[in-house]
């Protein structure tokens, strides 16, 4: 196994033409009971230029018999694709990236609802970026509640706050449920192999680091804009350990590779807590020490790795 091989890296795109300001895109998979909720949140948005694109990934009840319903009924403009096996939503992510319409790409939970003035509040915030910030700020991200109203997660050092989401998670600890947009050229821009796929569950934060890489911007703003509901569908908590392996520990090598250089000294306990979970996901996987270690580059973390590998059972 060549773990390296597998971290996608970044290509700057010929910027699109886009029919809409917004793809809303919604990865659905068994929703029966939810979608329709979701559709009623869409229905209620101030701003209309968008489109809800909705990948339904393998489901087995009857979601493409609703989705089929509401594309024959809804006066959305809804862009359906069916997919007939599960591909697990990373991989429907960068399909909808590629058939996306909109200029900016919003993913929307298939159990979730935002405010009416959402979209319009995200377009807003885009709009009123500096020029002189505006060409490397590349997405907004606002606040999320639950379903019974409370607050998920922090709120941000200040609102509008521009940074990144690895500063944002490894240097000033904001923690909790965020959702925001990204301009879908940028999005585009992620290379990644087809074998990225194959070993099931990858992390969405590795997309969002391949571009924070780049030196893109995050607005980050303290408007609430979601409700987020708490749910089976909404956590990976409950997956077993070997199906995550692989796209977790892919994650935690390039989090370790792309950012050890210039944080280390300011977060040192961030990427020792990678390291450990390397060892802990090292367990459901079938490879020898020497497929982890070659592809780690700072020395040190090399031989901490090195050194902890025979103790690896009493972290699993």
């Amino acid at each position: 196994m060549d773990f390296r091989a597998l971290i996608p890296d970044y290509i700057d795109q010929e910027p699109g033409t886009y029919d809409f300001k917004f793809t809303v895109f919604t990865s659905v998979y068994n929703a029966e009971a939810t979608i329709e909720r979701t559709h009623e949140s869409l229905l209620n948005q101030s701003l209309t230029d968008f489109e809800w694109l909705v990948i339904n990934d393998g489901s087995t009840d009857n979601t493409d018999a609703v989705m089929n319903k509401l594309v024959a009924s809804s006066p959305l403009k809804i862009h359906y694709v069916n997919n007939p096996l599960n591909k697990h939503k990373m991989s429907c992510f960068l399909q909808a990236v590629k058939l996306a319409k909109g200029q900016f790409f919003l993913t929307f939970d298939a159990d979730d609802q935002c405010m009416p003035e959402a979209l319009q509040v995200f377009n807003e915030e885009y709009e009123s970026i500096p020029d002189d910030k505006k060409e490397n700020v590349i997405a907004v991200t606002g606040l999320c509640i639950d379903e019974h109203g409370n607050k998920v997660g922090d709120d941000y050092p200040s609102s509008p706050y521009y940074s990144d989401p690895f500063e944002i998670y490894a240097i000033d600890k904001i923690d909790g449920e965020k959702w925001g947009f990204t301009l879908t050229d940028k999005l585009r821009g992620v290379h990644y192999k087809p074998e990225f796929f194959d070993h099931g569950y990858i992390p969405e934060g590795l997309i969002w680091n391949v571009l924070g890489m780049q030196g893109f911007k995050t607005k980050y703003i303290n408007k609430v804009l979601r409700t987020y509901h708490i749910g089976i569908e909404n956590s990976i908590s409950n997956s077993p350990l070997a199906k995550t392996a692989v796209g977790s520990t892919i994650n935690y090598l390039a989090n370790i590779n792309w950012f050890f250089e210039n944080y280390w000294f300011k977060t040192p306990l961030f990427f020792l807590k990678n390291l450990y979970y390397i060892l802990r996901f090292s367990n459901y996987q079938p490879y020898r020490r020497r497929c982890y270690t070659k592809s780690i580059d700072p020395g040190i973390m090399k031989i901490l790795f090195t050194l902890l590998w025979p103790f690896r059972s009493l972290v699993k």
